[in-house]
């Protein structure tokens, strides 16, 4: 195959040069671009880096967002979220790949603050921060009231007002933080601490005016809503307007619609309580009275069914002489009955003596003694019968009463054989003739053998 000239002359490209130029090309032509789609295969390694795809129906790119971005996010990124970006186009030129480097995310369609605060609540909601059974109950009539708010607005005025008022005299601290704007968040929690720490107040009310969701943002903040589940005061949220809604409200032991309704519900109305006092006041003098009556009335009813004492006197008389008596012969009976068990009990000792059973023993023992004694005579003279008989057969076979007759044993020297037999000896062969008294040695000088 021949290749055209002017082909031929084309500048050759390495492989890293290449994807350089198009590195230079592509950041050229997209300094900053805003996108948006859908997230996919999100990352997060140890470094704090984002990594993740952005895709639509049709096409995908990669993403990424480093840490100094990612960190000044107002929400949590997930797969599937809808998001728009700003971003510049970049080439990573060990693998020739393009990608996407964001510097600005949000959410598509809803505000990143909306998001934070949807994914605040879900997560302590789900730590139980929001049950009813860690809400403290508020005092009916509060001696010390702390309100934590700023004072330069109007809602410090207005509580004070209504407060002074429903109940006037109480006392009331006003601890000052910031509502809104940098360094709010940690005022609050600071204020918070401050109410703890010294342990003076019997309620405190968490309080700002209306305005929007970045104004309200101190009262979405995870810091402040667990200094608020961590204090041992109650406290109520009073933030914004009616249809205002933070993650104080939810954590709170009581959510007021507004300052001015908190303010309301913190203490009932002296006068009320004074007009409930006089109230409880006559219907207790009205219920003593009445029960002095009921006394009374009592009183004169059992009086006129009481009995003369001597009357009674009388007759306690006549029944202690009837149980005693009947005491009396109830205590006979049994004296009588018990000695008649005595005696049957004693007869059946006496017949059942040991000294009677002891008799008996001692005439069994004898008769056994008496049984055996003759036993053993008999015994006796057997084995005295048997042992002459043996004592016979045995002298009769004795071999000293046969040499005591005039025979002799004789025996072969060395081997002490006892010779039965001529042929069993030979000449000059030493043997031994054993007598009644005492033996003889002799040497054989001659045999003489049975034809």
């Amino acid at each position: 195959m021949d290749i055209p000239e002017n082909l031929v002359k084309q500048k050759i490209y390495s492989v890293s040069q290449l994807n350089a130029e198009i590195k230079e090309l592509l950041e050229n032509s997209y300094p900053f671009i805003w996108i948006s789609g859908e997230t996919s295969n999100f990352y997060r390694p140890v470094s704090g880096h984002f990594y993740f795809t952005l895709k639509d129906e049709n096409s995908q790119i990669s993403a990424v967002m480093f840490r100094g971005q990612n960190r000044n996010l107002k929400f949590d990124l997930e797969d599937g979220m809808q998001v728009t970006g700003m971003g510049r186009i970049s080439v990573y030129e060990p693998r020739g790949t393009y990608q996407i480097i964001f510097e600005y995310l949000e959410p598509e369609g809803i505000g990143a603050l909306q998001v934070a605060f949807e994914q605040l609540k879900a997560r302590l909601s789900a730590e139980g921060l929001f049950d009813e059974a860690h809400k403290k109950p508020l005092p009916f009539l509060p001696q010390h009231i702390s309100l934590i708010t700023s004072t330069t607005g109007a809602v410090v005025h207005d509580m004070l007002n209504i407060l002074d008022r429903r109940f006037p005299n109480i006392d009331i601290e006003i601890i000052p933080v910031k509502v809104q704007g940098y360094g709010a968040e940690d005022e609050i929690v600071a204020g918070l601490n401050i109410l703890n720490s010294r342990k003076k107040a019997d309620v405190a009310i968490l309080a700002r005016g209306g305005g929007s969701l970045e104004d309200l943002q101190a009262f979405n903040s995870e810091s402040v809503a667990r200094a608020i589940f961590d204090s041992t005061i109650p406290i109520i949220s009073a933030v914004g307007h009616e249809t205002d809604f933070t993650i104080t409200d939810f954590v709170a032991d009581l959510r007021a619609p507004t300052p001015s309704a908190a303010a309301e519900l913190v203490v009932p109305l002296k006068a009320e309580l004074s007009q409930r006092v006089k109230e409880y006041r006559i219907d207790l003098k009205t219920g003593i009275k009445r029960y002095l009556v009921q006394c009374r009335t009592l009183l004169r009813e059992i009086s006129a069914r009481l009995v003369d004492p001597r009357r009674k006197i009388y007759d306690f008389r006549l029944r202690i002489d009837d149980t005693t008596g009947r005491l009396y012969r109830l205590a006979f009976s049994f004296l009588h009955q018990k000695r008649e068990q005595l005696s049957w009990r004693t007869g059946r000792l006496f017949s059942n003596s040991p000294a009677n059973y002891i008799n008996t023993l001692h005439k069994t023992v004898d008769k056994n003694n008496d049984k055996l004694l003759n036993l053993l005579n008999i015994y006796y003279n057997r084995l005295r019968f048997v042992f002459r008989e043996l004592t016979s057969k045995l002298a009769a076979l004795n071999p000293t009463a046969i040499l005591a007759r005039g025979y002799s044993i004789t025996r072969t020297l060395p081997d002490e054989a006892v010779v039965r037999d001529a042929r069993s000896v030979k000449l000059e062969q030493n043997l031994e003739v054993l007598l009644a008294k005492g033996s003889l040695r002799c040497r054989v000088k001659r045999k003489i053998e049975d034809a």
